[in-house]
């Protein structure tokens, strides 16, 4: 079988099994928050943190609790970082140092779902802070995306009031129902596929065939592997993320792991579409997952046909576009894999992309730069989606006249000042970040590449910190104090910014009644709209992004 038939098997073989559990998942999700009874488990940790479970909160007070759990969140873990070395399972002999500025950025990384890493996992962090520090706030924050998601949809379907639910019933719920379950069945699986679970430190030594000694280290890996990709994390327990073998072994753990980076996300509109409810809700959902569908198998489609070519800085040099790749999964699946991990805000990596192809890398970029909707993270993705089809029904409501209108919702001035200050915060922190590092000596002394390569991997790493993506081109340096500290202040912004905006636009809406549709009402769940929304998302990312791509990427490839 050839390699494009493998990695086209490969790919259908994902979209089935996304289909299937995209509506028991979605349905699912949708009792986890409209039930109103809590288990015991989740009473006592209400109790524990002085929440009322029964209470609602304005968007205001929604907003400054994720700002709060995120703000305690980072504090823990900078220090948890710093004193390590006085907790058990520490590392005997870390391989690279522990800074403030490192421990910054590594805690903002992770309670923003980035998991951005500028430091070698194995040779950095102790068993202990890998456990209760980076796992924990791999679920936490995976947590926050879907509590702020639903909220979302509550502004979209509220009548008159001023109330989007309780973040932390939001919270708790989310961590316990949904991604502890869906965690322990994947960690089995992975370990089944030789994924290591085990609490060794760098002890174990053995003699190779030739006679040398090897160090091989241990860890709980599938425990944080699973959720790293479950919850759109990316953070490997080992430098090279899930091209290591004790991370990611064979083929088919690769597949699992595209699956489970995947599975949330794209079900998450049809749980949208069960709270929009009927007539006309489940066609919604199928509506927006569609437009993710498309956009999604377009990407990953062309992001594996430029894989397949060999032109590029690195490839040309090489002869192949194998340079950077694992032969146990290949070019195709490698391709696959990056489309997905960079698609959704996961940041997880099974090759290299700074040795990518010059447009196979640029499709990495490109499908940061939409924002991570198609599916993107979990709940970031959803709530990025509906926001681009409340801009999608203002502009065709500018086409035609008439004041326009979403789900019964008018879109007035508010709502789409709201909607567009939300889209421009990602393209203001990477093309403002992009620029001033380009602008520093010292700064692009951190490239590893000159000329557009080089480019491409300083706008990569500010475009992945400000979508909260977390993967790299890994060409370039960034252990330094400064792009700790401006990659850091990248993933701050990045995240917290939108989600306020995201949450002022659904209190917003959900103080308004409904609208009755009328005769120049816009479907929201046809074919048309779903187009009109796909087009509307590359157009608006063209618009902002093309520049700055015919300076890297776009030059690499006419050079090459």
């Amino acid at each position: 079988m050839s390699t494009t038939a493998a990695g086209v098997l490969f790919l259908l073989s994902l979209v089935i099994a996304l289909a299937a559990v995209h509506v028991p998942l979605g349905d699912y999700m949708y009792r986890v928050y409209t039930t109103t009874k809590d288990s015991r488990a989740e009473g006592l940790v209400y109790r524990l943190i002085g929440a009322d479970p029964k209470a609602e909160q304005t968007w205001g007070a929604y907003a400054r609790s994720v700002l709060a759990f995120s703000a305690v969140s980072i504090l823990f873990l900078f220090v948890l970082q710093l004193v390590q070395g006085t907790l058990p399972l520490a590392l005997t002999d870390p391989g690279t140092e522990m800074t403030p500025a490192l421990a910054w950025n590594t805690a903002v990384s992770f309670v923003t779902n980035t998991n951005w890493q500028a430091y070698s996992g194995e040779s950095t962090q102790g068993h202990l802070v890998q456990m209760a520090g980076l796992t924990v706030q791999n679920f936490v924050s995976a947590a926050v995306g879907i509590a702020v998601a639903i909220a979302f949809v509550r502004g979209l379907t509220r009548r008159s009031t001023g109330e989007l639910g309780n973040f932390w019933v939001d919270l708790v719920r989310g961590a316990f129902r949904i991604l502890l379950p869906l965690s322990v069945i994947g960690a089995v699986i992975l370990i089944s596929g030789g994924v290591i679970q085990n609490f060794h430190l760098h002890d174990q030594i053995v003699n190779t065939l030739t006679g040398v000694q090897q160090t091989i280290p241990g860890g709980p890996v599938a425990s944080q592997e699973v959720i790293k990709e479950l919850g759109t994390n990316g953070g490997g327990f080992f430098n090279a993320n899930s091209s290591h073998p004790f991370e990611n072994p064979t083929s088919w753990t690769n597949w699992v792991e595209i699956f489970l980076l995947s599975v949330i996300a794209f079900s998450l509109p049809r749980t949208f579409g069960r709270m929009v409810g009927e007539p006309g809700g489940r066609r919604q959902g199928l509506a927006i997952v569609a437009v993710m569908s498309i956009i999604a198998l377009v990407s990953v489609s062309l992001t594996m046909f430029f894989q397949l070519q060999h032109h590029g800085t690195v490839p040309t040099a090489a002869g192949a576009s194998m340079e950077g790749v694992e032969q146990r999964f290949g070019v195709a699946n490698s391709a696959v894999f990056a489309a997905a991990t960079t698609l959704t805000s996961t940041g997880a990596v099974n090759s290299f992309h700074d040795s990518y192809t010059s447009l196979g890398g640029m499709m990495t970029m490109f499908n940061m730069m939409l924002g991570e909707v198609a599916p993107g993270g979990v709940g970031s993705g959803l709530y990025g989606m509906l926001i681009l089809a409340i801009i999608t029904v203002f502009v065709a409501g500018l086409m035609v006249g008439r004041t326009p209108e979403y789900l019964g919702k008018k879109i007035t001035p508010r709502e789409i000042k709201l909607a567009a200050t939300y889209f421009l915060i990602s393209p203001l922190i990477v093309l403002t970040g992009t620029a001033v590092a380009m602008a520093m000596p010292e700064q692009r002394a951190s490239m590893l590449n000159t000329g557009p390569h080089g480019l491409s991997e300083v706008l990569y790493a500010f475009t992945s910190a400000a979508n909260n993506n977390g993967s790299a081109f890994a060409g370039i340096s960034v252990n330094t104090t400064w792009y700790n500290t401006a990659l850091g202040l990248a993933m701050l912004f990045g995240r917290f910014l939108p989600i306020i905006f995201a949450l002022a636009l659904a209190g917003a809406l959900a103080k308004q009644g409904r609208t009755p549709e009328s005769v120049g009402t816009l479907p929201t769940h046809r074919p048309q709209f779903v187009g009109m929304v796909a087009g509307v998302t590359l157009i608006l990312v063209a618009l902002t992004f093309l520049p700055v791509l015919a300076l890297g990427p776009l030059a690499e490839g006419i050079h090459s």
